[in-house]
């Protein structure tokens, strides 16, 4: 049988379990959002508590904790405050972690996830002090003390932008050692001439190492759209309190809340120039959340060709080899399927999907406040942790093992009768027709063709259609 104890909030008296660390508001919000059965991200907890000690630190510095009689005892001001700052610390890392229990879809703006921290810090610094979690009478207050001078609608807002911030370096290292692998893969495949597609039709020739060096480029700049996007997060709101103005904080505490927060967290951080945007806008958190998705497209682009060239073998165009990990089949004994490039597909089109939810939540705020915060966040941290996990899977049990076929590689080549365009300079372009259209009818080789019908001399034609040559660019002469 589960135990309880009585904890009241301005609404009357709530059971809660005994041994939780939460509060009666916090236990209205399990009984309230039973939606999805999920917990808060990591990143959001530690956000919140790094801004409950940072406050802590604030408030004590601006001698705003006084004295308070409990139970005819009296407790300092600078205890509270060091004891709030000591379970800040607790749940910061992480020691605290199964104790934030409230649904990502809850009440608008946050104030359950917000009082959830608050409650559990609020318990856990009454315990430092000696006050168990079963005494009525507590020196340290959920609202009063550990929300000093902050507001559900100013605590959220920063949150989100400092969980990003804080899961920033890893994604980007993340990204760095992809871009790397597909350089290797540049490197090792430099050689390799293969036929090019459009259309998913034959094109003219490049190398397979070009190919991979795109996919390098392409998540290189997709890396600085991110890093770039995240520059607009670094700009806080906290202080803004209720609506932007301020109110119930010391007018010194938003200057020294940046200043503490960039010491605690070693982020680089910046004051807002404008507290009420800071609470209105989400604008901030949907670009980063756009830039998630412009890679997320490379990404499920650059799975979608793993696919297509290791498709096969026997029957595709089997131009790679990807490592074979599991069994592909339950039925056909043998088969191995590309299941990296299919998982990082399907991760990218969640993250995809979580860009479109937090976009229309973006848009979603009125007047002085975004109600929608918390799926903004759980969405905004779920893409982060998806892509960091993805992409780490997909480099270590992929890519780094991607195989080139030569051979079948190069024998497309030799069939591509869309190698004829190099001669374009010298024949032109009707004569080239006439000799692809003649080629692919009769399964000859452009050379083959153009040598019989004596448009060019065998060793002409074998010089202009260097295929190497050819994917330097150029007029073949």
């Amino acid at each position: 049988m589960t135990e309880y104890r009585v904890e009241k909030d301005s609404l009357g008296q709530v059971e809660v379990p005994a041994h939780a660390y939460w509060g009666a508001q916090t236990q209205r919000a399990i009984q309230n959002f039973p939606i999805t059965g999920l917990k808060p991200y990591p990143a959001f907890v530690w956000a919140m508590a790094v801004l409950k000690r940072s406050a802590a630190e604030v408030n004590a510095d601006l001698g705003l904790f006084a004295d308070k009689e409990v139970s005819g005892k009296s407790v300092s001001g600078d205890a509270m405050a060091q004891a709030i700052m000591m379970a800040a610390d607790e749940v910061i890392d992480g020691r605290l972690a199964d104790q934030f229990v409230v649904d990502p879809i809850q009440a608008g703006a946050g104030t359950s996830h917000n009082m959830n921290v608050n409650e559990v810090i609020a318990n856990r610094a009454n315990e430092i002090l000696g006050y168990g979690l079963n005494v009525n009478a507590k020196p340290v207050h959920p609202n009063d003390h550990v929300n000093m001078a902050q507001s559900t609608n100013d605590t959220i807002p920063t949150a989100i932008r400092l969980g990003c911030l804080w899961r920033l370096d890893d994604l980007l290292a993340t990204l760095d050692k992809l871009a790397h692998t597909f350089r290797q893969k540049g490197a090792e495949f430099d050689d390799i001439v293969k036929s090019g597609r459009t259309h998913l039709q034959d094109a003219v020739p490049v190398r397979l190492g070009q190919e991979f060096n795109a996919y390098a480029c392409a998540i290189e700049r997709d890396r600085e759209k991110i890093a770039h996007a995240a520059d607009g997060l670094r700009r806080l709101g906290i202080g803004g309190t209720a609506t932007g103005t301020g109110l119930n904080a010391h007018p010194e505490y938003h200057a020294r809340m940046i200043t503490t927060l960039s010491r605690l967290t070693g982020l680089p951080l910046s004051e807002s120039d404008n507290l009420f945007e800071s609470m209105q806008s989400m604008g901030d958190p949907v670009h980063f959340s756009g830039a998630l998705r412009t890679l997320a497209q490379d990404l499920a682009r650059i799975a979608n060709d793993f696919r297509l060239l290791s498709s096969g073998p026997s029957t595709g165009l089997d131009e790679i080899r990807l490592p074979p990990v599991q069994p592909g089949s339950s039925i056909m004994p043998g088969k191995v399927n590309p299941v990296l490039a299919e998982m990082l597909n399907m991760a990218m089109f969640q993250v995809m999907g979580n860009d479109l939810t937090v976009m229309m939540a973006g848009q979603a705020g009125q007047l002085e406040l975004n109600v929608m915060m918390p799926i903004i966040a759980y969405n905004l941290f779920q893409s982060m942790d998806i892509m960091i996990n993805a992409v780490n899977a997909f480099v270590d049990k992929c890519l780094v093992g991607v195989q080139a076929n030569r051979e079948k590689a190069t024998g497309w080549l030799a069939k591509n009768a869309i190698l004829v365009t190099a001669l374009n300079p010298v024949i032109g372009y009707q004569k080239g027709a006439e000799v692809a259209k003649e080629a692919m009818a009769t399964n000859r080789t452009v050379r083959e063709v153009v040598v019989e019908k004596g448009y060019l001399s065998a060793d002409e034609t074998d010089r202009l259609l260097n295929v190497h040559n050819l994917t330097e660019g150029g007029i073949q002469k």
